[in-house]
């Protein structure tokens, strides 16, 4: 499978949305086209303390999926031990973070020349990362396509329709959007869904069925091919 090289800025309606959960489904469907992948957690708030260091979740998930050899460290640079807001948890580790060392850290994978490169943020697109800024600053920094998770639950019409206009308003492309059942049952899912098909200024690029059992992956749900070209047209 023959496709340009690819980046985008995978961002979430809130936290708890599924990032991780939907790009690791990303790039395991890549990976199975043939595709070579990279992935950058640039921030994380929440981790274990292990021989090697503190590792986060989220930041191990990626790495367990990306096909280029990666050092932990590449894909999660700065890893926080409190899971909170990431610039209290910096303050409390006495640390400070900074977009443009963010933006460095990314830009060192993004060189490393794979097919897909997904960038992913942490919370939702407003997300202070010290006094001043914030993780959308460095979306815009970076200026590549962004991916909008939008985790299908009470409140999602809101929370997506807030979040991609806050994105267009940043200047920033929004390739499409991703949706993400995170409940059995959620009421009136298929209304939601057209509705949110109907309002959001970019297209459907996957359906994410629930899974009762997350570790089997979403890969199956999703259509390389249609993310790969959506950068094209966003």
């Amino acid at each position: 499978m023959t496709q340009a090289r690819r980046g985008f800025f995978i961002a979430g309606t809130d936290t708890g949305v599924g990032k991780t959960f939907v790009s690791c489904g990303i790039l395991r469907a890549a990976a199975r086209a043939g595709l070579s992948t990279a992935a950058v957690k640039p921030l994380a708030a929440g981790a274990e303390q292990t021989p090697q260091g503190p590792r986060n979740d989220d930041a191990l998930a990626l790495r367990s999926e990306i096909t280029l050899p990666l050092a932990y460290e590449e894909i999660n640079p700065v890893c926080l031990a409190e899971a909170i807001a990431p610039h209290i948890a910096a303050r409390h580790a006495g640390r400070r973070v900074s977009v443009d060392r963010l933006a460095g850290f990314c830009r060192g994978v993004l060189m490393r020349g794979a097919d897909l490169c997904l960038i992913e943020g942490a919370g939702g697109w407003k997300v202070p990362v010290n006094e001043r800024e914030l993780l959308s600053d460095l979306a815009r920094t970076l200026g590549l396509p962004v991916i909008l998770v939008v985790g299908m639950r009470l409140g999602c019409l809101n929370h997506a329709l807030l979040s991609a206009q806050a994105i267009l308003l940043d200047g920033l492309p929004l390739a499409g959007w991703i949706a993400n059942q995170l409940e059995p049952d959620m009421p009136a899912f298929e209304e939601n869904l057209a509705t949110l098909e109907t309002r959001l200024p970019a297209p459907l690029l996957a359906r994410v069925a629930y899974r009762p059992r997350p570790d089997a992956g979403c890969a199956d749900d999703i259509d390389v091919a249609r993310i790969m070209s959506a950068a094209s047209v966003a």
